[in-house]
């Protein structure tokens, strides 16, 4: 599709400032951008240099997004290593970003972060009985993304706190 000079300015103009807009209000991984472009019908021979551009000035920067993001998620969230990957894959972060990101964390770190967030909850559900209790905690555990045997100690340690 050929546009006009003074529509491909308009166009232009408007990618950047929705992308500007975009990763002022928080960071954002190429694919999330790409998508904003294509939902507001911005044409791709529009903003894919533009996209370019952002990337080499590291506005857009999908590895430093990944680190963020993984920080934040196991810290604040307490998700398990394996939903956070999930969750950057969606995102549209490729996996060597991925690994990069989450190579610094280690099973005792993620088995930690599970125990402190099974406690939490715990005293949370200190009103029900044990079998509910036991029962919505594991649960709880599954959807923040632990399994095996770090779900196992971090129920136990989180009823021998209890």
């Amino acid at each position: 599709m050929t546009l006009e000079p003074k529509e491909l300015e308009r166009l232009d103009k408007r990618a950047r400032n929705v992308l500007l807009y975009q990763l002022g209000r928080s960071m954002k991984t190429r694919y999330q951008l790409e998508q904003i472009m294509h939902r507001r019908e911005i044409p791709q021979e529009v903003f894919e240099p533009i996209l370019d551009r952002f990337s080499e000035a590291q506005l857009i920067d999908d590895g430093a997004f990944a680190k963020a993001f993984v920080s934040s998620r196991l810290n604040q969230r307490g998700k398990s290593l394996s939903a956070i990957r999930r969750e950057l894959r969606q995102k549209g972060v490729s996996d060597e970003h991925i690994e990069a990101a989450t190579s610094e964390i280690d099973a005792a770190q993620e088995l930690e972060v599970a125990i402190e967030v099974a406690i939490n909850r715990n005293r949370r559900l200190s009103g029900l009985d044990d079998q509910t209790r036991r029962r919505r905690l594991t649960g709880f555990l599954h959807r923040r993304g632990f399994s095996g045997p770090v779900l196992s100690r971090a129920l136990r340690e989180a009823e021998a706190q209890g």
